[in-house]
Formats: structure tokens, sequence, C-alpha cells
């Protein structure tokens, strides 16, 4: 929660700025540094090398190792010697069962792979925190989540995520342990997949400079080649092709319409 509420006011103040407000800017700029700054001293835990799930009645941390921690690096408040480390510890065999990570960590007291929120594995959760690993240039933690989300949903019926499922480990030859009454369809396991894909291509709409961009973008082993089609940006549009080799993601323009540049950038 600390850290939507540093997103909303970082990003709150580039708005104001934008539109001229500059008192207005300043004021929701110097709040979100010092939010951010109180959480690093409050929440930050050394040991377990994570932040802690959260604060008690008595601002006490409550030393838990969850997939909440994740969610600081989409919104951007985590330095980045320990947006790596949260990292590290999220795709540990105690973190990431193989077919994503789990809400809970494997070894904590509560932890339990079959519970709604204790160890369970939301598709959502996942696409939140891959695309947190890749703004700090964790393109290779973003590719392995996408994989195990992709590797999951054709285990489900009509490949259909659904709204969470148990946090087994993966085996071979097995398929996801699912939760009984998990949602499917649902809206934002939908959408999971798109978020992962966006994240690991490094997609960027840039409104001011009308280019659509491609920042270091990542395709996983098991996927040769993508074609989006009818990305908009403003009145332009564009259906590109994008072919990996290796590490290397190269893009063709397929059709353009209007003046957007296609850029990759490095």
């Amino acid at each position: 929660m600390q850290g939507y509420v540093y997103a909303a006011k970082h990003y709150a103040a580039r708005l104001a700025k934008r539109l001229g407000f500059e008192d207005t800017a300043l004021g929701l700029s110097v709040a979100a540094d010092a939010l951010r700054r109180k959480f690093e001293l409050a929440f930050w835990d050394e040991e377990l090398g994570t932040y802690v799930l959260a604060l008690d009645g008595a601002k006490r941390p409550c030393r838990v190792r969850s997939s909440n921690a994740g969610h600081v690096l989409f919104t951007g408040n985590a330095s980045p010697e320990r947006a790596r480390r949260v990292a590290d510890g999220l795709m540990s065999r105690d973190g990431f069962s193989g077919w994503g990570i789990r809400t809970l960590a494997q070894g904590e007291v509560r932890y339990n792979p079959m519970s709604y929120h204790n160890g369970s594995v939301w598709p959502h959760d996942n696409a939140v925190i891959a695309i947190g690993f890749a703004r700090y240039g964790m393109k290779a933690e973003a590719a392995r989540v996408f994989e195990a989300l992709f590797d999951a949903a054709k285990n489900q019926d009509l490949r259909r995520l659904p709204e969470l499922f148990c946090g087994f480990i993966r085996r071979p030859r097995r398929s996801p342990t699912p939760y009984p009454v998990a949602c499917s369809p649902q809206a934002w396991a939908a959408s999971a997949m798109f978020g992962v894909l966006g994240a690991c291509l490094g997609v960027e709409q840039a409104y001011a400079q009308n280019e659509i961009r491609f920042c270091e973008p990542f395709m996983p082993a098991f996927v040769d080649e993508i074609v989006l089609s009818n990305v908009h940006l403003g009145e332009s549009r564009a259906d590109l092709r994008l072919h990996r080799y290796e590490n290397d993601v190269a893009i063709t323009v397929l059709a353009r319409h209007g003046t957007a540049k296609i850029l990759v950038v490095k």
C-alpha cells in the first residue's frame, strides 16, 4: 500500500507539473520522496533480504516474506540494490513454484499452498511483479514469470488463466493444482499475459515525442516470433513482427499508418 501511495504522489506531481501547477507539483514530489525514505527505513529487513509484509499496531515489522514486496518494484520506490535482492527472494525455490510466484513464501508460519492468500499463485499478482522486474532491468526474471504463466495456461480449459491456483511445487508431467472455487474467466487474470508480454518487450507509448518504443526488448526462449497488430499511438497505428535471435530481438514494421516513429531503445 505504501508503494501505491508513493506512485500516486510521484505521478500526480508529474501531471501537475505538465499542467503548470508548479507549487502543487513540488509539494507532491517532496511528499513522495519523504514517503520513500520512511518506507525504506521502516519496511526493509536486512536479514530477510526483502521488504516485510506490514507493520503491526505498535509499528513493529511483521517479518513475513510475501509477494507484496514485488509490488514495490512495480511502483518504483525500491532502491536498485534492494530491488535485486527482492527479486532473488521471489524467484527462489521458496518464492517461485515453477508455475509462478507464491503469495507467501514456502516456510513461513502461515504458508499453505492451498490457501487463498497464504501460498497460492495469482496470475495478476505475478504480472504486476514481472512489470516491476522489467522496470529495474531484470528482463530475464520477467521472462521466467511469462513462461511459467504461459505453461500454466496451457494446462487450463480453453487455455484460460484462472483467478488463482495452488502453490505446490511444479512436478514433471503434472499440471498446476486447481483452486476449487477460483473464478474463471476473470478480467485481471486474462490481462496478466498481456502485462507480462509488455514488460518483456519494454513497450512504451511516448505521446509527446510521437514514438512507439521497445526498450531493451527481451523474448523468452519458448517463443521465436510475436506479431503485434494495430498498435495505436494517437491517430497512428502499426503492425509489427518481433523475432528473437538468441538474446536479441529484431522488429519488422509490417504496416504503418500515420506519423508515429517505431524505435528500439537499448
